[in-house]
């Protein structure tokens, strides 16, 4: 028998507790106790949005309301601005192109953060921008772009500021309503410690004021359809929801809730920072720019001579430690080592004791011991 250790950046661990809870009997979705219960978690979906605005929950991946972002806001033929510094930018970029909007690009390569005065200049180039989409913690490279400035600079504007933190939410810090971020989004299978399946995104007033102008077709992502029946004396849903999803998801606001926001984001800074130093002790580069690091991910360059898919496939087959490889062009280039969610410091010097293992079974010169050593003096240092 074999322990197996998911270190991925999502799916990501679950809690026993959110699993047993849903293995409850099901319930119907049109009575009393599922209005309570989505109650419920409407009021701890704002406490870890930090918003005062509904946050709409949809039976989806996180790509389902990045699209429902599109077909809410706009229309065709609208202009907007698409930052891209990893896979999940340019997911929006897409999204939007399908859909024939006009996307004003800002690419930027993939270990290098959104630079909020190009936004700044091109929404005073372009006053007729719709909307900015920017990736707050890029999974694919673990860069984590300033929100918070670009939300400064957007709010002084017509347009309105989306922001995919799928992989955010729950691990970095996140002021929606505080940082003028008008659209938040983020998925069930990261921080919020839960299986695929749903996904939460944050409207704010003045997105609510896009979205009435929007001409795109929509149905089940229409935003309209989902506040109008929170908003009911017996608030609901307007599909069936994923019932079982929702009473875990109930669970894991508990557990974070119990926590404290506060605490997770501090929790995920350290096991960040151990994992960094922890690399690095080993002699490998770290990919993230400096200036640009998140809590969720640590992607780590794959050193020369090594073959990164095969280390990748060892430390599962041989450890049972599952990592990330790297995505597009940087496959076999880089690995990700994920954090984000239900993960302690003991997952984190694990995961670092398989790698060191497999790097020295594949011939890389390396002392056993070093990364946990680094690790142990961040952990020892910050205490949780």
């Amino acid at each position: 028998m074999r322990k197996e250790y998911m270190m991925t950046p999502g799916p990501t661990p679950v809690p026993s507790e959110v699993l047993l809870s849903q293995a409850r009997p099901m319930f119907h979705h049109r009575t009393p106790r599922f209005t309570e219960l989505l109650v419920a978690v409407q009021e701890g979906l704002k406490y870890i949005f930090q918003t005062k605005n509904d946050v709409l929950i949809f039976a989806s991946s996180g790509t389902g309301v990045m699209e429902s972002s599109v077909v809410n806001l706009l229309s065709p033929g609208d202009k907007v601005i698409c930052c891209s510094n990893g896979k999940f930018g340019d997911r929006l970029v897409k999204i939007n192109e399908t859909y024939g909007i006009n996307v004003i690009k800002l690419e930027y390569p993939w270990d290098k953060v959104v630079n909020p005065e190009d936004i700044k200049r091109e929404l005073d180039a372009n006053p007729d921008v719709k909307a900015v989409f920017v990736v707050q913690s890029e999974t694919s490279t673990g860069v984590l772009n300033d929100v918070k400035t670009i939300g400064s600079i957007v709010k002084d504007y017509d347009a309105v500021l989306v922001v995919d933190s799928i992989t955010g939410i729950g691990a970095v810090e996140c002021r929606t309503d505080e940082w003028n971020l008008d659209v938040v989004m983020t998925g069930s299978q990261k921080g919020l410690m839960m299986p695929p399946g749903l996904a939460c995104i944050s409207v704010s007033d003045k997105a609510w004021a896009a979205a009435e102008k929007s001409k795109l077709p929509k149905f089940y992502f229409s935003w309209k359809k989902s506040a109008d029946s929170l908003r009911k004396s017996d608030p609901t849903t307007p599909f069936t929801p994923a019932v079982s999803l929702i009473v875990g998801l109930s669970e894991a606001i508990k557990l974070m809730q119990d926590e404290g926001l506060d605490h997770i984001i501090k929790r995920h800074a350290v096991l960040a920072e151990a994992t960094r130093q922890g690399v690095e002790a080993m002699g490998l580069k770290l990919f993230a720019p400096a200036e640009g690091r998140g809590n969720a991910v640590t992607p780590v360059w794959v050193p020369e001579g090594v073959d990164g898919g095969k280390l990748v496939k060892i430390l599962k087959s041989e450890y049972g430690i599952t990592i990330a490889g790297g995505q597009d062009h940087l496959k076999g280039r880089i690995f990700r080592i994920g954090h984000l969610g239900y993960f302690d410091r003991f997952d984190i010097i694990t995961t670092l004791a398989g790698i060191e293992m497999v790097l020295s079974e594949m011939g890389y010169p390396i002392t056993l011991g070093t990364g946990m050593q680094a690790a142990e003096k961040v952990f020892m240092e910050n205490p949780l």
